[in-house]
């Protein structure tokens, strides 16, 4: 299936892009030479087209988005789960470990600690070295075939490539793409591609986007905030090898005195057999919103750089559902987050240079990289 951020791309170069890419792949880039000249079209397909499965790296990510410097205090929001602002805040190390869809293992080094999720097939394992939890998921069995985004695993971090996905989900006809100078990251030539939001209604200014030459992997993703000299957030390899890593890595077994809990995630039916979700979900998409397990909807206003993502108000996540989106209550549990919110007309916000969260009086969240008046007008709107 072609992404959805390739259409901006004029139909008759799609056939020119792929040759190029076929043409030209077969040539490897050393860090030293420069690449051959490609246009923004054909990065974007080098992206869409790589098939890179396995890999071992180390990611350094960086943010200055303005939240509170202060030390984590209490216990974690869970086994293998850290602070959603711990992770957010400052420099964070993670060794990352992919051998096909289903073998993943992303190890984030915390101070004096580690936070570890270990998948093989559909056994998830999360572990918190700080207070030696641990939480054993089975996951679905439709799920065996696929790699779920490690920035959806608790405690962890988004990869590149995860990052990029999401940006490059917002060009549309208001987004300049352009291809910079060559840049090196962990020892590769990659092309730079970069995404101008054309609309004065976003948080954003541009991300740039590091494409290895050789393969099409993201490398890095950086992006800035407007009005902000430093890169708000930055997530990038700082060594990487493009094989597959040893197959103990993906043998999980908890150390001894460890508190274990036992997850079992319920099977979700396909909407092929319940035509009527299947309907039903149309007719959401069409409105611009989603339906959730409880019946109530998650609201889509605006689009690309100027998207607000409304959820609805809940107590939590049936099952302790480990990928579900929190509810206010546990967003507050977080120490660094709750120093962060401030009383607004409506209820508390959160903001950042690239994003505002509103949690509102009656326990909905509004979320998006837009200034805060425009999550308000929502909010008002999906009453």
């Amino acid at each position: 299936m072609t992404p959805k951020w390739l259409r901006w791309t004029p139909a008759a170069a799609v056939p020119a892009v792929i040759a190029a890419g076929v043409l030209t792949g077969s040539v490897p880039a050393s860090a030293r030479d420069p690449l051959p000249d490609k246009t923004p079209a054909q990065v974007l397909a080098m992206i869409s087209q790589h098939s890179t499965k396995s890999l071992s790296g180390t990611l350094e990510q960086t943010s200055e988005l303005g939240l509170p410097d202060v030390p984590q205090i209490g216990p974690t929001a869970g086994a293998g789960a850290g602070s959603i602002a711990e992770l957010l805040a400052g420099p964070h190390t993670a060794r990352v470990y992919v051998d096909g869809p289903t073998k993943v293992r992303i190890q984030v080094m915390d101070r004096l600690a580690e936070r570890d999720a270990v998948r093989q097939g559909n056994e998830l394992w999360l572990y918190n070295s700080r207070d030696n939890t641990a939480t054993h998921v089975t996951l679905p069995d439709k799920a065996a075939g696929h790699k779920p985004p490690t920035s959806r695993m608790p405690g962890t971090v988004a990869t590149p490539e995860e990052l990029a996905a999401r940006m490059l989900a917002k060009i549309d006809s208001s987004t300049e793409v352009t291809v910079g100078e060559d840049v090196e990251v962990a020892g590769r030539t990659a092309y730079s591609l970069k995404l101008t939001p054309r609309s004065q209604g976003t948080l954003v200014d541009s991300v740039a986007i590091a494409v290895d030459g050789e393969k099409g992997l993201p490398l890095s993703v950086e992006v800035r905030a407007r009005g902000q000299a430093e890169p708000a957030f930055r997530t990038a390899f700082s060594s990487l090898t493009l094989e597959a890593p040893d197959a103990g890595l993906f043998d999980f077994t908890p150390p001894p005195g460890a508190t274990i809990k036992e997850m079992v995630l319920p099977q979700i039916p396909h909407a092929k057999h319940m035509p009527h979700l299947k309907k039903d979900m149309g007719r959401h998409h069409a409105e611009g919103k989603a339906p959730t397990a409880a019946g109530k909807s998650v609201s889509v206003t605006g689009s690309g750089w100027e998207t607000v993502v409304g959820f609805p108000a809940r107590a939590g996540a049936p099952n302790g559902a480990p990928y579900a989106a929190p509810s206010v209550d546990s967003l507050l549990q977080d120490p660094l987050l709750r120093q962060a919110t401030v009383t607004v007309p409506g209820g508390r916000a959160i903001s950042t240079s690239l994003v505002n969260v509103l949690l509102t009086d009656d326990g909905r969240v509004f979320a998006g990289s837009v200034p805060l008046e425009r999550l308000q007008t929502a909010a008002a709107a999906a009453r």
